[in-house]
């Protein structure tokens, strides 16, 4: 059983072990394991029950809670590891489960299905032996990539057929690299090299195309998707460290007093009047053990006897805070997206309280700032601008007044520029509905054919062969000779087809990889029209054309198929044979596309800022238009001074741009913007420089940026000397490293990809509702489990001072002042709900001002309220509380003990004046509490209350029956 979207830590026969390993790794646990024992080997002053019923049932409830959401981990990996799929076997389709698939097995897909492994695609139900599939779980990306069957087993499309295929794949070794893929395909006579076209990737999503067969050839934690994704480490929180380290200092305390103890006992018993009181005759073999062994055993004692004063339930009840605490997330509407049906989901409860300690955030932007929607707006024409105005392409200036409602029709460089936009793409289109849609690798590409199409030039059909358009009506064919793919070197795209005229090279890409190729246009206008585009937040393309003379296109034909059949060094051969081909272009023109910024995302930013939070945006745009967006998205301020690192070229010369940028002024704002090649520079030699220059910033984009920096970048800051807390915020299986990497990682809940959800701490349907979550949900959370955290030392020390103090009253003879039921019930019945209830409803400011003054959230920034100055303020209150207690009790009975005088019921005076101190520091402790609360429900009336109830109901049925058995001894005496 292998488990793709989450390493789980567990499995049904390793959980006892794993998990009690896991758990006695904490400091509290592991101590008072250490006193279980020691209570069961030597002879100590309380029961073994005592530590081991507190300690079992801490335990058992947190092995509970981390088992069942284990479970549910378990249950949605099932969901795909036991998903059903049809493997050729024995000449007939045979159903097995996914996770049974081998390497070579042959499996057929049908629409709409997702892909169990890693295929090379053999044959799909199309003529032309293609398919189209969606990458939304891999890179969420929602639009269609055309993937190409090997050409050789195109034609088999039946069972028999497929059963009879003799071939062999050699593959490399597996890689996580979504995008690289080579291996040789052999059959028989023929030697085919495959690409990156011809493999289906695992997790991809099958469309518009009815059913597919491929061979497996990476499967389980070979697949790319899964090697993608690293082992889901532990997160622990702040205060959880801040816990552990209390958690100490207090060890240190009771190690002080159990030494200290042990020094006065035997001071004392130094002196002769107190040497072997009557009451505690020392045996012969006492008398002879080892002084030693004596002082140890006696230390010990000690250590059982004060050990209450670690809070042995603090960490379940901070387990069942976090786990309870979780459901209010999903259930606050104000999270919740309507149009989508989606609510907030919790994976991992452990970081509830991490959401009001951010302090940078990290966001991707196409689908989690935008809706990675695009929509044409502008291009540029033979240097002239144009914009669509009601299916109509206006030069800039004209406005729509024609009489008739008409335009002339588009002639020339303009018919040209719409023809070459129409063709050169890799759109399908499906007639799956009345109306064809169209269906693309590449929103821009979708958006583009669209608005051709709107104004007259329609793509209207591709069979893999031909392609044609209709030009205002008029049907055109338009025979396809070659696909030049677009890769993130040449940044290009290009098509090769043959025209009546001859044939012709269709290309666009963006500015710098297609302008210093043009040899004639208007390249400067272009340029600056393009940069217009970019500033005012457009993603730009350039599109260019080349005619080939007959001998030309001999000649480019040849290279191109020799590359493509290369054995060797196949992807060096094909881009020298693109270099080659892509070169003396004709300039028609620009295109402006947008990407919608989703709702309120301006407004989110702000706030967070406002809230002294850092927002890095990254993305792989060009500088010009990721500027634009972080200016538009309220990122950027219109009077923030940008700073640029970009186009370094060696480390010396970003060494001395990071010098000079952090000689800038630093009273004013700052944003600094680095492309992808520059940050790579920075991160490999200059990181301390770098970080300098961020911290001096008060936002920072990171453009042209590839995947696999993200997660660099979160860890470069994360282990940065600050240590702050950081948050990584996605959509898609691209952004997961980055996620997990982060202290809190957040998906975003794309129209299909669950990448990024099922590997985040937690998701949301928008990126809107990230100012909820952090300041309402993190503010409440953090105050919660600090007060939580802070009352549980102070209770415990509450607990136990008086009888470290009635050690001085009794010789330090161990003797215990609280009864065993006491002992065993003060921290698991008497004082553990009322604070559960607190830390889970209290509302220290209402939510509308949190939200409505971001500002609040800085007042609990960088662990404030768990510092060591509140820390010890709760510490000594404690102490101050105990000493009251203590003297205020002995000094109320005097030195009867008895309160009655009469003598009668002396024999009762040491659980009588324990129990006192006892019920007073219960009611006070748990008084404390409702001082602390602001927001009072009807549950913390009835836990406050029948807290201090329960404990007069148990003190009055203890009392009754030592009055029973006190008559019932004095009638059996006479």
């Amino acid at each position: 059983m292998f488990s793709f979207f989450f390493l789980f830590q567990y499995t049904v026969w390793n959980f006892v072990p794993k998990n009690l390993f896991e758990q006695f790794r904490r400091i509290a646990n592991f101590y008072f394991l250490i006193i279980f024992l020691v209570q069961l080997m030597i002879d100590t002053p309380t029961s073994p029950v005592t530590s081991g019923l507190p300690l079992f049932f801490v335990i058992t409830v947190t092995a509970i809670k981390q088992g069942y959401e284990d479970w549910l981990r378990h249950k949605a990996d099932n969901e795909v590891n036991g998903a059903p799929v049809f493997v050729v076997r024995s000449g007939s389709l045979v159903q097995t489960r996914s996770k049974n698939i081998r390497v070579g097995d042959i499996v057929r897909v049908a629409k709409d299905e997702t892909f169990p492994a890693d295929l090379v695609l053999l044959s799909s139900d199309r003529p032309d032996g293609t398919c189209h599939i969606t990458t939304a779980s891999l890179d969420g990306e929602t639009n269609l990539k055309t993937h190409y069957s090997v050409a050789e087993t195109s034609v088999c499309q039946s069972v028999s057929q497929l059963e009879a295929l003799q071939a062999v794949v050699e593959c490399q070794q597996p890689e996580p690299d979504l995008y690289r893929y080579r291996c040789i395909f052999l059959l028989f006579v023929f030697v085919r090299p495959l690409g990156p076209e011809n493999l289906l990737l695992r997790g991809a999503r099958l469309k518009n195309t009815k059913e597919i067969f491929g061979v497996a050839v990476y499967t389980g934690m070979e697949s790319k998707m899964a090697l993608n994704y690293k082992c889901k480490s532990q997160k622990r929180s702040a205060v959880e460290k801040s816990m552990n380290t209390f958690l100490i200092i207090y060890l240190i305390i009771l190690l002080s007093e159990a030494i200290l103890s042990t020094i006065l006992k035997y001071a004392w018993q130094a002196e002769i009047k107190w040497d072997e009181p009557f009451y505690n005759q020392k045996t012969e073999a006492e008398r002879n053990s080892s002084p030693i062994l004596k002082f140890i055993s006696d230390f010990l004692a000690f250590l059982v006897l004060y050990n209450f004063i670690i809070p042995i339930s603090l960490y379940v009840t901070v387990e069942m805070q976090k786990f309870l605490g979780s459901f209010f997330i999903g259930w606050d509407l104000d999270l919740y997206h309507e149009e989508s049906d989606q609510k907030a989901q919790v994976n991992t409860s452990d970081l509830n309280e991490e959401l009001g300690q951010v302090e940078y955030v990290f966001t991707d932007k196409t689908g989690t700032l935008t809706e990675n929607e695009m929509q044409f707006r502008e291009c540029s024409i033979n240097g002239t601008k144009y914009r669509e105005v009601n299916g109509k392409l206006l030069p800039e200036g004209m406005t729509d007044d024609s009489p008739d409602g008409s335009m002339p029709p588009l002639m020339g460089d303009e018919l040209l520029f719409l023809k070459a936009v129409s063709l050169c793409h890799t759109v399908q289109i499906s007639y799956d509905q009345s109306d064809c849609l169209y269906y693309a690798s590449s929103p821009d590409e979708k958006a583009l054919v669209e608005a051709t199409k709107r104004i007259g030039v329609a793509f209207s059909c591709s069979n893999g062969d031909t392609m044609e358009i209709k030009t205002f009506g008029k049907l055109e064919k338009y025979k396809l000779l070659h696909v030049l793919e677009f890769d993130p070197n040449r940044r290009r795209m290009s098509v090769i087809l043959q025209t009546p005229s001859g044939k012709v090279l269709f290309t666009k890409g963006a500015e710098s990889a297609i302008l210093p190729f043009a040899t004639s246009g208007e390249i400067e206008k272009t340029r600056l029209h393009v940069d217009e585009f970019a500033m005012k937040g457009l993603r730009t393309l350039v599109v260019a054309c080349r005619h080939f003379s007959p001998e030309e296109y001999i000649d480019v034909d040849k290279k191109l198929n020799s590359a493509r059949t290369a054995l060797q060094q196949r992807e060096e051969r094909l881009q020298e044979a693109f270099s080659y081909i892509e070169k003396d272009l004709q300039l028609l023109g620009a295109t402006g596309v947008e990407d919608k910024l989703q709702d309120k995302v301006q407004e989110t930013i702000e706030a967070l800022r406002l809230a002294g939070i850092k927002v890095w945006v990254l993305t792989g745009d060009k500088h010009e238009t990721a500027v634009s967006v972080s200016l538009s998205c309220g990122h950027f301020h219109r009077t923030m001074n940008i700073l640029e690192l970009l186009q370094q070229h060696s480390d010396n010369e970003c060494a001395e741009q990071l010098r000079i940028l952090l000689r800038e002024d630093h009273v004013i704002q700052h944003g600094l913007v680095v492309d992808g090649a520059s940050l790579s520079l920075a991160l490999r030699e200059h990181e301390k420089l770098f970080m300098e220059v961020c911290k001096n910033c008060s936002a920072v984009l990171c453009c042209r940026m590839a995947p696999l920096q993200k997660a660099k970048v979160v860890r470069l800051l994360k282990t940065s000397p600050e240590k702050p807390i950081t948050l990584a915020i996605g959509d898609g299986a691209n952004d997961v490293s980055m996620i997990q990497e982060a202290h809190v990682g957040i998906g975003i809940m794309g129209k299909e990809g669950r990448q990024a959800v099922r590997n985040s701490d937690y998701a949301i349907a928008r990126f809107k509702f990230l100012a909820k979550l952090l300041l309402v949900h993190g503010h409440f959370y953090y105050i919660r489990i600090a007060t939580l955290v802070q009352y549980f030392f102070y209770k415990n020390v509450c607990f136990i001072t008086p009888q470290f103090l009635y050690q001085f009253f009794c010789l330090f003879s161990q003797q215990t002042l609280y009864d065993s039921v006491y002992l065993t019930l003060y921290n698991i019945c008497f004082t553990s709900l009322p604070i559960l209830v607190y830390s889970l409803f209290e509302q220290l400011v209402h939510p509308h001002v949190l939200q409505n003054k971001p500002g609040l959230y800085r007042d609990i920034s960088k662990n404030s309220l768990l510092s060591f100055r509140t820390f010890l303020y709760w510490t000594v209150l404690g102490f101050c509380h105990a000493f009251v207690f203590f003297f205020g009790s002995y000094i109320l009975m005097g030195e009867d003990t008895t309160l009655m005088g009469n003598g009668q019921v002396c024999m009762f005076g040491n659980w009588t004046f324990g129990t006192l101190v006892f019920t007073v520091m219960v009611i006070t402790v748990t008084l404390k509490l409702a001082l602390e609360t602001h927001f009072w429900t009807w549950m913390n009336h009835f836990v406050t209350w029948g807290s201090i109830s329960s404990k007069i109901l148990i003190l009055t049925n203890k009392m009754i029956y030592i009055d029973s058995n006190r008559f019932w001894g004095e009638q059996h005496q006479k």
